[in-house]
């Protein structure tokens, strides 16, 4: 089990590239989070949900993603509360204090999941969440020293040195944690090292005396890993590429599933624009993308206090494009009506942002499954998947889909000028003939990039690195039981 000094230290990289390099070996191997919380979310095979780093890590693995790699999904629908997934099923919402209380019942679905992970593979790697050291959570804990005792799986503790004080957070963990759970830990790895490695021999050799856990690696600052799909909403803000095309997203309280970007930053001839709260659309933009929203309402309430309502119909005014996926389809409409109380108090209705002629109703049952097909302007194919509640239809979805999915399902809705498009299909730029179409239509030079071909190079060169950099082999033996 790989646990951390504290959240964003590299777990969920170092699993993923630790799963492909254990998977070169010829070894089965399977990742696994107990509880993760994340609203960038990723549909199974088995018709489930989990977080979008354990689908990297499965496909590094080389298998395809299962709701036992993440039995327990908290998706954040406010400060102080979330929506709650087990084993791929959403089963109701919690606030953060009564969500304590869920967490004894819940350690039966995570071993059940770890169980049947194990009994299919020669290695599981497991990934902790946050800090190891949150002793004021360690009551019921099913994430991190709580799932390790349960299933008797070996940790290894990651610290962070590029934000500084690694020194500190690896021996203050050792300094909070009981000594049981102490005695958990086989190891430790300082990550994200720039620079000459001689210099901290000697904070290695402090961090194992004072902990009395060995040194498993050094590992280097990669940064392609900074390119994987990310799920935290750090990653949402990496730099991407400059180019002569502008795509504005606007960065809502609530957005989610923002690993569609991804493809596009890749694009030598696209600039994606990530606009903050409190500044103006850009005028200059040539596509307006509204992203996915784990609470559509709140977020679309948003964008009218921002201002970007205003924005969005003057850039549409001057022939620029505009495309909502998800959420932000729904948000395009005349009208978002949530009957069952799903984001909030039931009967509450809002008017949309009006630029669909298209309506919402939020209904309880979430639709998920990987999805084919083609649009209809030009029969270009398309492959994604689809992760959603709610209904929506109109004329313009009547009239004029998106695309017709296989099985002859119709999709989103375009505008009479054609300017306004809205998707229900997430993943749809990670399809090099899908991207293709759009930067065509926004004139965009053409590219060679081959996106999934990419995210499986970055993959090898990151499991090639900590090969140089770990004690793999004996990171393998600390797993034998």
């Amino acid at each position: 089990m790989v646990q951390g000094t504290g959240s964003n230290v590299g777990k969920s990289l170092l699993v993923a590239g630790l799963c492909r390099v254990f998977a070169r070996r010829g070894l089965t191997v399977r990742p696994f989070k107990p509880q993760n919380m994340s609203n960038n979310a990723a549909v199974t095979a088995d018709g489930g949900e989990i977080g979008r780093a354990q689908a990297l890590q499965a496909r590094a693995a080389g298998v395809a993603p299962s709701v036992h790699m993440n039995p327990v999904l908290l998706k954040p629908q406010s400060e102080t509360g979330s929506q709650v997934v087990v084993q791929g099923r959403v089963v109701g919402t919690a606030r953060a204090r009564e969500y304590q209380s869920w967490k004894p019942r819940l350690m039966a679905a995570v071993l059940d999941s770890f169980g049947r992970l194990s009994a299919e593979a020669d290695l599981v790697l497991v990934e902790g969440a946050g800090s190891a050291s949150e002793v004021n959570l360690r009551a019921g804990d099913i994430a991190n020293m709580g799932f390790a005792r349960a299933a008797g799986v070996p940790v290894v503790l990651v610290g962070d040195i590029d934000r500084g004080g690694v020194i500190a957070s690896l021996v203050g963990t050792r300094a909070v944690l009981d000594e049981a759970d102490a005695a958990m830990i086989r190891g430790f790895v300082v990550n994200r090292f720039r620079g000459d490695p001689s210099l901290f021999e000697s904070g290695m050799d402090f961090v194992a005396g004072r902990t009395g856990w060995p040194a498993l690696g050094l590992v280097p600052h990669f940064p392609d890993a900074a390119r994987l799909p990310a799920e935290d909403g750090l990653g949402l803000r990496r730099e991407g590429r400059k180019g002569a095309v502008a795509i504005a997203v606007p960065v809502t309280p609530w957005i989610s599933n923002f690993d569609d970007l991804d493809p596009l930053r890749e694009e030598p001839g696209v600039e994606v624009v990530l606009v903050e709260p409190g500044r103006p659309l850009p005028a200059e933009a040539a596509l307006v993308l509204l992203p996915g929203s784990k609470t559509t309402i709140d977020d679309l309430l948003f964008i009218r206090r921002q201002g970007w309502d205003v924005d969005l119909k003057a850039h549409v005014r001057r022939g620029g494009r505009v495309l909502g996926l998800c959420g932000g389809y729904q948000m395009l409409g005349r009208r978002i009506e949530d009957p069952f109380g799903i984001e909030g108090e039931a009967g509450r209705a809002v008017e949309g942002l009006g630029l669909l002629d298209v309506a919402t109703t939020l209904t309880a049952t979430k639709r998920l499954e990987a999805v084919t097909g083609a649009t209809l302007a030009d029969d270009a194919p398309l492959a994604g998947y689809e992760m959603h509640l709610g209904e929506t239809a109109g004329p313009d979805a009547a009239s004029r889909p998106f695309a017709r999915l296989a099985g002859g399902r119709p999709d989103g809705a375009v505008s009479a000028d054609g300017l306004v498009t809205g998707t229900y299909v997430h993943g749809l730029f990670a399809d090099d003939r899908q991207r293709a179409r759009w930067l065509a239509l926004l004139g965009a030079e053409p590219s060679d990039l081959a996106y999934e071909p990419l995210v499986d190079d970055i993959l090898d060169r990151f499991a090639d690195h900590l090969e140089t950099h770990l004690d793999c082999d004996r990171l393998l033996a600390l797993s034998a039981r």
